[in-house]
């Protein structure tokens, strides 16, 4: 894999973390495998990321309750606690499940792939809070 792009994100004037996209041939399909690397840059509660998620989910459009209920619970156990040396890596899989890594260890796994779908489109979908640091993840500013 290669890097498509790469950014930070800052909310006010605070910096959270910065993010790399990899795919192969640094070129990026939704429907090929790829992962997403955050490299935190602040202290932040597993839990709270996985509350974040489920928000920025509910942005995407997908409102299944019950599923979005297990996906929480699953971010949960799977999110650590992560402060300025931690890098999480998501990585969107052949098979559709997504695995996280903190470093090279994995942490866990969700097989839905549909889950795969909307927790990446939190960076990489139309429908994003972060429209700059979409562009500059998918190598377009």
């Amino acid at each position: 894999a290669e890097k498509v792009g790469y950014g930070r994100l800052s909310v006010m004037f605070w910096d959270v973390y910065d993010a790399s996209l990899y795919a192969p041939n640094g070129k990026w399909d939704e429907n090929k495998p790829f992962a997403l690397q955050l490299s935190y840059l602040r202290n932040i509660p597993g839990k709270k990321i996985a509350d974040r998620s489920v928000e920025e989910i509910r942005n995407q459009g997908f409102y299944d309750e019950v599923r979005l209920a297990d996906w929480h619970g699953q971010m949960i156990r799977i999110f650590p606690d992560v402060d300025d040396s931690t890098s999480l890596t998501g990585i969107y899989t052949q098979s559709g499940e997504t695995l996280f890594l903190n470093g090279s260890q994995e942490i866990g796994r969700i097989k839905d792939p549909e889950f795969g779908k909307y927790f990446f489109d939190i960076w990489l979908g139309e429908r994003t809070s972060a429209p700059n640091l979409r562009q500059r993840l998918l190598g377009r500013s």
